[in-house]
């Protein structure tokens, strides 16, 4: 894994822009599978070229040969799960990521603010309001799980191994977590929680294994971690220490075998817009955060929430060998970051880990949770600058 030896590297936490024809493929569904793979080589290539012209030495794919959200890709790379409808108010109860904060603020999550991306609200929010729906769909577990995307993460690596071919930038890709399947998928066939979680972590070691024996570098996506303190509201400090060391640990089940130097670890609380009042303290997780099988770490760093943070590693010891890689831009906002702003974070940042531990990146996914893609690549574009003011400071 590439590290800030000599000046500070760039990368980022997942999405980027995705190209109209290619999001109006994967709109289309199973018939436009020929015309998606036939035209997935050239659109990755040029994703990478963005990046590269941006400033950005460690890229990906930005994800755009993925159907739905980066955590429901993993539907279709999966047997053993159905999906069933529901009347609204029957089923199991949702699980809502915003649910502490959606208990202070009934009045703005009842207004249809709030989200992921998309059309925005009249205060400046993601609008989430659609008209009243008479079902819902919700998945299931009910057989044994099996991995059967070993195809799909294949033609995601050839795309993106291709794409990067001659060129000086280290290629990395993602995958969901066990914790955070969790978030969207039943259990109705395993006895317990449990043996689920760990069986959803066998699965996902095919993927994990799959992209690092290819070479290309493994990032974990892991919202569950901080953002299931919101989902549970009823749940204390140290019921929820305890709900994530057993997320953490199934996590580590999933990678085990894997070369930590080649995993990135990605986490945020949510990153949905909206307040972010409740999330839970970085303080307060922190430690279980470190204890995930992987050399970086990616953590939001620049939004009003979260920004204050850094003051968690003024008493908080960076394991020897990991590296840091805080958000120094951010999706919360469409206003562009200084680079004379996003060098002070990352100075900031080195004074306390040591500037080799520590890479420039974003808060989230740029792609679906900034207004238009331009502002995503000029938020990169700022990122850049950033790190090379930042450099000249650390390595005058």
């Amino acid at each position: 894994m590439r590290r800030s030896t000599d000046r500070i590297i760039v990368s980022h936490a997942g999405t980027l822009p995705r190209p109209p024809e290619i999001a109006a493929l994967l709109q289309q569904g199973e018939s436009s599978k020929a015309e998606l793979e036939r035209q997935l080589p050239d659109a990755v290539k040029e994703i990478v070229r963005r990046q590269l012209e941006a400033g950005v030495d460690v890229v990906n794919d930005g994800e755009i040969p993925k159907r739905g959200t980066f955590s429901s890709y993993i539907q279709e790379r999966l047997e053993g799960i159905e999906e069933r409808s529901f009347r609204v108010g029957e089923g199991p109860a949702a699980r809502d990521v915003n649910g502490r904060d959606r208990k202070e603020f009934p009045g703005f999550f009842g207004a249809g603010l709030g989200g992921f991306g998309g059309a925005r609200g009249p205060f400046g929010g993601a609008s989430t309001q659609r008209p009243a729906e008479a079902q819902r769909s919700l998945y299931f577990c009910t057989a044994p799980l099996k991995y059967v995307g070993k195809a799909g993460a294949e033609r995601d690596i050839r795309n993106l191994q291709a794409a990067v071919q001659g060129l000086d930038v280290e290629p990395w890709l993602p995958a969901i977590t066990p914790g955070t399947v969790e978030h969207w998928l039943w259990n109705d066939h395993y006895r317990s929680d449990e043996e689920f979680l760990f069986a959803i972590a066998d699965i996902m070691h095919e993927e994990y294994r799959l992209i690092v024996d290819s070479g290309v570098m493994l990032q974990l996506d892991d919202p569950d971690l901080p953002d299931g303190w919101q989902m549970y509201p009823e749940m204390s400090v140290a019921d929820y220490r305890r709900y994530a060391a057993v997320r953490v640990e199934a996590l580590n089940h999933g990678l085990r075998g894997l070369p930590e130097d080649r995993i990135r670890f990605h986490t945020c609380w949510g990153s949905s817009h909206g307040p972010h009042k409740n999330d839970i303290p970085l303080r307060e997780i922190v430690d279980l955060i470190l204890q995930v099988k992987a050399e970086c770490i990616s953590i939001e760093a620049s939004n009003a929430r979260h920004e204050h943070d850094w003051t968690v590693w003024e008493s908080v010891r960076l394991p020897a060998g990991k590296s840091l890689m805080p958000g120094v831009v951010g999706h919360s906002s469409d206003l562009i970051e200084d680079p004379e702003l996003v060098a002070e974070r990352l100075v900031r940042y080195a004074g306390l880990v040591g500037r080799e531990n520590v890479i420039a990146g974003t808060d989230c996914g740029l792609g679906q949770r900034v207004g238009h893609p331009e502002i995503a690549w000029a938020k990169l574009a700022a990122s850049a600058e950033g790190a090379r003011l930042a450099s000249q400071k650390l390595w005058s």
